[in-house]
């Protein structure tokens, strides 16, 4: 008597479906890897003349057994007892089994991660944003919600998206003609966070270690690969921390989110590497057996003006590195990730503390291949007097900041902190070229969409 058949049942949504009169071949697939099982459906099934006229994207549940495929390169396939028709897809179903440009998918981004290429991006980047908690969590680091809407602009950029509940066409307005903040919800302006950095160091004056991980929003408009209105940092903040000691823990936090990649998706980074990045692989395998290098922002400008490359943008001291200047530090004169630090104190935020020579301040970025700019950090001043003369100098209010100054009156301490652009880590590790294929549903100027 043969043993009873050990039944199987899958879920998922239709990749393509091939009609061979006497069977039908169905590519199921559920997102949780990048396999696609084979469904056999035979003319015995009750409703094979439903079945053989699904399209692609129809969502079925599937009872049946496990079989070994006589197809090459495919080692098993599930022979079908019972099809049940959970959502069928209508024929116009955009996303059909065909090459379709990045462009296009951003235009159907509530089905593109039902792509092979997406599915792999946001799996990566879940499993890279499980490894964030647990890389802090090991080091006993507490993790800290900051608010989204804030009344301080920590970069004091002024590119801050304004929070209000007053009457966008008829504002009120005080005698002078200006807009009557005191009526508004908070009684003041307010905008959505471009930092939780400043919050973030109050709870490290309590709790020695903690870290944000929460989204921010610039309202820049920049159309490049790499700017998006609202995205994801992770911010660590740490008491009785330098320059040093945020660098060490900067590049041992880089290392070991490319190590969750490859432990976790490997078969994810392989299709990266076949079909998106050539090399992704070898590049991420020399990062993790690299030293970062380490280099200051004058010996940058140095190297980068010997170096006898044509820039579209000068490169000058006391100017910004840009992009151009990012990438050819890391990808050719140094060919690894490197630390610039000991920027002029002009082209850098207030709160960075201002290094002995009255120039530059005791910050670095790290510039990786290919992305450039992937973490911004600094030892923080810790001085009050130096703090609160630089804010006015800045032009700062500083009674708006005077819950910040108390950190520096009462128990002021040596700290440092960094913040890591995620979804430009996500771009390192996936080898995507655009910030808007690594976000969900991207926000950029003059779209808003989904």
């Amino acid at each position: 008597m043969d043993p009873p058949r050990a039944a199987v049942r899958v879920k998922g949504w239709l990749r393509s479906l091939r009609d061979n009169k006497q069977v039908v071949f169905m590519q199921l697939n559920d997102g949780s890897c990048l396999a696609t099982l084979q469904i056999v459906c035979s003319p015995d099934l009750a409703n094979f003349e439903v079945v053989r006229k699904l399209s692609t994207g129809s969502a079925v549940e599937v009872l049946g057994e496990i079989i070994a495929s006589p197809k090459e390169g495919q080692r098993v396939e599930l022979k079908a007892d019972e099809v049940i028709v959970v959502g069928e897809a209508d024929p116009s179903f955009p996303l059909q089994k065909k090459a379709h440009s990045m462009e296009y998918l951003r235009t159907i981004a509530h089905l593109r991660l039902r792509s092979n290429t997406f599915g792999a991006v946001f799996r990566v980047r879940s499993a890279l944003a499980q490894a964030t908690h647990e890389f802090f969590a090991a080091r006993r680091f507490v993790y800290v919600h900051t608010p989204i809407i804030t009344a301080s602009d920590c970069e004091g950029a002024g590119e801050m998206f304004r929070v209000s509940t007053l009457d966008a066409e008829k504002p009120p307005r005080t005698k002078d003609g200006k807009v009557n903040y005191d009526e508004d919800f908070f009684s003041r302006a307010a905008y959505l966070t471009v930092s939780g950095q400043l919050n973030g160091e109050a709870f490290a004056h309590g709790l020695s270690d903690v870290y944000t991980f929460g989204p921010t929003f610039r309202a820049e408009n920049s159309n490049t690969a790499r700017h998006a209105a609202e995205f994801w940092m992770i911010e660590p903040e740490m008491a009785w921390c330098d320059l040093d000691g945020c660098i060490e823990l900067a590049e041992a936090y880089v290392k070991h989110l490319i190590r969750a990649a490859f432990e976790r998706c490997g078969e994810d980074m392989k299709f990266f590497d076949e079909r998106i990045s050539k090399g992704l692989i070898e590049r991420l395998q020399h990062v993790l057996n690299s030293e970062f290098g380490r280099i200051t922002y004058t010996e940058a400008v140095e190297r980068l003006l010997a170096s006898g490359q044509k820039f579209e943008f000068p490169v000058s001291w006391g100017a910004g590195l840009q992009a151009e200047h990012e990438r050819y530090l890391a990808e050719t004169l140094l060919g690894r990730p490197v630390f610039v630090t000991d920027y002029p104190k002009e082209i850098k935020s207030f709160y960075m503390r201002r290094n002995a020579d009255g120039k530059t301040v005791a910050a670095t970025d790290l510039l990786v291949p290919r992305i450039g700019e992937l973490i911004g950090g600094s030892q923080r001043e810790e001085r009050y007097d130096v703090l609160k003369d630089v804010m006015v100098a800045a032009g700062l209010n500083v009674d708006d900041y005077a819950w910040y100054l108390d950190l520096r009156r009462f128990g002021t301490v040596p700290h440092a902190g960094f913040g890591l652009g995620f979804e430009r880590m996500v771009m390192y590790v996936t080898g995507m070229e655009n910030i808007r294929d690594v976000v969900p549903f991207p926000r950029t100027p003059r779209n808003c969409d989904f």
